[in-house]
């Protein structure tokens, strides 16, 4: 997913960068908001960018100037919810860019608006729509996470066609030819990643940890309209 360090025009760069800001500020004041009112905000936090460090910096190579590779985002938008995970994964791409050489500093606004922002809302919207559905807590997890990953691409491919579209086919030729590379690697990457994650989100709710999390508040016992647990604290099953 990262575009790689000088590969966008600089146009497109700056374009990209000016358009994450937004959210980024938005982002910050939520994190604020949060550490103020929650004492477990810090932990969740913690754990939320360690996860998202962890699975984005698996990088496999892809097409030319990007990466493939879990996300991570949609685990920790459940936890501390978009507008503080948008922060986190800029701080995350920020990092990656810096020592991994992962990404690039002219590239950063464009990869936070794939990672970082349509990832994150991607997570949110499809977790609350299938909560709406009454669809299992497990389920709903895996479906939000994978679909970030996916959005993630989906955004990544668009800026690329954007920035380098078909001599004869123009935007509609770019775009699918990057969305049919990403998809080798991309698809199954969606599958594990919405799997690890819900193994992840299963693990930290059998210790009691979700409570005063996004997905905590999010999560509603079937018709009761409250707060409930993912996993069962009696069995440990969803």
């Amino acid at each position: 997913m990262h575009i790689m360090e000088g590969y966008l025009p600089v146009g497109h760069a700056l374009a990209w960068s000016a358009a994450a800001a937004p959210f980024v500020a938005w982002g910050s004041a939520r994190i604020a908001r949060s550490l103020g009112s929650s004492p477990d905000a810090r932990l969740l936090l913690g754990a939320s960018g360690a996860f998202c460090f962890l699975l984005s910096s698996l990088k496999i190579p892809s097409v030319t100037g990007s990466t493939s590779h879990p996300t991570g985002v949609g685990m920790g938008t459940l936890l501390v919810g978009p507008g503080p995970m948008i922060v986190l994964g800029t701080i995350v791409l920020l990092f990656q860019a810096l020592i991994l050489a992962h990404g690039g500093i002219t590239t950063l606004g464009a990869n936070v608006m794939s990672m970082a922002v349509a990832g994150p809302f991607a997570a949110w919207g499809i977790y609350r729509l299938c909560t709406a559905l009454r669809v299992g807590p497990s389920v709903a997890v895996f479906c939000a996470a994978a679909v970030a990953s996916l959005v993630t691409y989906s955004v990544t491919t668009f800026q690329l066609a954007v920035a380098f579209p078909d001599p004869v086919h123009g935007l509609v030729g770019s775009l699918a030819t990057f969305g049919a590379l990403f998809a080798v690697t991309q698809i199954p990457l969606a599958v594990v990643e919405g799997l690890v994650t819900v193994v992840a989100v299963r693990t930290l709710s059998s210790v009691g940890l979700l409570g005063a999390s996004a997905l905590g508040k999010l999560s509603g016992s079937r018709g009761s309209g409250r707060p409930g647990p993912i996993v069962s604290p009696s069995t440990g099953e969803a």
